[in-house]
């Protein structure tokens, strides 16, 4: 029992050790803002012409589809017919992944540029810590109207 009762003591000791130097760490982080990045992202004209793409590719893709469709039915036989459905299967694969490989570069490349933006603001703003609004319960000035004039 008494083992027990230094190694809660132990801990406990730890913890508050803990808890005291991340609040250090806080207080001297200095400057600090948050932004709303879902708003910003939201906001965002680039995120919304990639969507705008994506419905335009879902909709081709679709026109794609009718079209294999009215192919496949004009087969005679039912060995033509599943010839011609693998390998529309297989070309439906590669354009799929095709999409979702672009789509992935161009939301990174999207975040790479927002996350730029916001350091960018940061700096001359002269902030030394930004974090997002929805981690902060209270305090840090909000950016997030700045950032989203510049993010457009």
């Amino acid at each position: 029992m008494k083992v027990d009762l230094k190694l809660v003591a132990v801990a406990a000791l730890a913890l508050g050790v803990g808890i005291g130097s991340s609040n250090v760490a806080m207080a001297d982080a200095g400057k600090v803002a948050v932004v709303d990045v879902p708003k910003i992202v939201s906001e965002s004209k680039q995120v919304q012409a990639l969507k705008d793409e994506q419905a335009k590719k879902s909709q081709e893709l679709a026109k794609w589809l009718e079209v294999v469709r009215a192919d496949v039915a004009k087969q005679q036989t039912e060995a033509g017919k599943e010839k011609l459905l693998k390998k529309y299967e297989a070309d439906l694969a590669k354009k799929r992944e095709a999409n979702a490989k672009d789509y992935a570069k161009k939301l990174a490349d999207i975040d790479k540029n927002i996350s730029a933006t916001i350091e960018a603001q940061a700096k001359l703003k002269g902030y030394d810590l930004v974090l997002s609004k929805s981690t902060v319960l209270y305090g840090g000035d909000d950016l997030t109207a700045e950032i989203a004039k510049v993010v457009k």
